[in-house]
């Protein structure tokens, strides 16, 4: 089984009761660390004389893990468990996110602006000139999130309801990162044509549409006719956020060790949406070597059972992933955990660049290939080099909708990937930081105005 490090997703907070006495605290401390745990925030709730009542915070490292913090603390003599609160499931109760007003509603006056009569007159206006849709209701900043629930994260065919957290999340991070309104639309069918026609129909209240955890191939599909049917930007972000953020990670990658896209020789594992995408994007910023792999080892020309979006990629080689591996100067994994060795590391071309992205296990643990790699990357936020699509897509769609552009093309996702690679300084790049924190707030600018920059240069922006 694979260790993984505790982090916040799996934090507990223990209410518990402890003897006021001396030592009696670190005997929890210490069984706390015994079993892993991570210690964070200790309050003190109430105290006696006798007992004091506090509140500990521990990261686990799963479920299972946290189970186990538990029992070892509710074993210990004299202490009482009074409740455990899962802090993830906290965060979560009753949603995420609200509508809120942008007005008060004080006054007779301000409802008969607001709303009847005198919204008529606005509603007058738009249909005299549609084009001030944008100017007189919410659709210049708002974004419509949607699913059909067929791959939520990495847990897979979860279906409309579980996904909706996920939406939730999503909508947080444009309103955080790019003061865009956001609003998940999670749809009860997975048929293509349902989710081409449903998305048009709810078209007119929204200024972009992000889908987002749709099971490959239907995801082509649907991102390919909702481009020619609708005249606002349509952008999949498992695709091209994760495209834009990899090769964001890669351009500062191969400054650190001197060598050029054209040149290197890139192995990609997982042949879905994002692996497809990653690749076609490597390719225009001037990838020349490319093997993909799926489960099945090399998208060789040689099978026949490969998609369309995979026949685009197979090659004369065949073999294992292991094989492809062999020289090869990069590894970029969007599939499955533990699917590389150390051996395979090893077997990599000098000063290896290896994106383990699967999350929340990466293809293989950043510890085990420490001194083996000239660049390590993973998806996860508790090792450096987290690389997460949040970099990408508030400032695309910032960018997109305030210069109206009416697509989203793959000149604007090249120059968003070049807008975060250059926020890493010269002096500021190294091994451990390759790209920039999420929270770099300057990230959404730079983004959303390289995107601008590119929509006026391909004659695509309407304002």
């Amino acid at each position: 089984m694979v260790n993984l490090t505790p982090n916040s997703s799996f934090s507990l907070t223990l209410r518990l009761q402890i003897p006021n006495r001396v030592g009696m605290l670190a005997s929890v401390t210490h069984a706390i660390a015994n079993c892993g745990g991570n210690l964070g925030q200790i309050d003190l709730i109430e105290q006696t004389r006798h007992i004091s009542i506090r509140d500990i915070t521990v990261d686990a490292a799963s479920t299972e893990h946290a189970e186990t913090i538990v029992q070892a603390v509710k074993v210990l003599p004299d202490i009482k468990v009074m409740d455990v609160y899962d802090r993830t499931f906290n965060l979560h109760r009753g949603g995420k996110i609200s509508i809120t007003s942008k007005i008060a509603l004080k006054s007779v006056s301000d409802l008969a602006m607001a709303y009847t009569p005198g919204v008529g007159r606005i509603c007058t206006a738009i249909a005299q000139d549609p084009e001030q849709v944008y100017q007189l209701t919410i659709k210049q900043n708002t974004v419509a999130i949607v699913t059909d629930g067929s791959a939520v994260l990495g847990l897979g065919n979860l279906g409309p309801a579980a996904a909706l957290p996920v939406m939730e999340g999503k909508a947080m991070l444009f309103k955080e990162f790019a003061g865009l309104d956001a609003f998940p639309i999670c749809l009860t069918s997975q048929d293509t044509d349902t989710i081409v026609e449903t998305v048009k129909q709810i078209a007119p209240v929204f200024g972009g549409v992000n889908l987002e955890d749709i099971a490959a191939p239907r995801c082509f599909e649907i991102e390919s006719r909702l481009r020619q049917e609708l005249d606002i930007p349509i952008f999949h972000d498992d695709q091209h956020g994760t495209a834009i953020v990899t090769l964001a990670a890669l351009v500062n990658s191969l400054k650190l060790i001197d060598k050029s896209m054209n040149k290197i020789r890139i192995v990609i594992n997982g042949a879905g949406a994002a692996g497809v995408a990653i690749a076609r994007l490597l390719r225009k910023a001037g990838a020349e070597t490319i093997l993909m792999c799926d489960s099945k080892g090399v998208l060789s020309l040689q099978r026949a059972d490969l998609t369309e979006q995979k026949r685009e990629f197979a090659v004369e080689q065949s073999g294992s992933l292991a094989d492809a591996l062999k020289d090869a100067d990069v590894f970029i994994g969007v599939s499955a955990p533990g699917v590389v060795t150390p051996e395979m590391v090893r077997s990599m071309a000098h000063d290896p660049i290896v994106f383990a992205m699967a999350n929340p296990i990466p293809e293989i643990q950043p510890e085990l290939v420490t001194n083996d790699v000239a660049v390590m990357a993973t998806g996860r936020s508790d090792y450096p080099n987290q690389i997460n699509n949040v970099l990408a897509f508030p400032g695309v769609f910032r960018g997109a909708l305030d210069c109206r552009a009416a697509t989203i093309t793959t000149t604007m996702y090249l120059e968003a990937a070049y807008a975060i690679a250059e926020l890493v300084s010269p002096a500021e790049l190294h091994r451990e930081h390759i790209i920039p924190s999420v929270f770099d707030r300057r990230v959404a600018t730079a983004v959303a105005n390289a995107v601008q920059r590119a929509a006026r240069q391909e004659g695509i922006a309407r304002s």
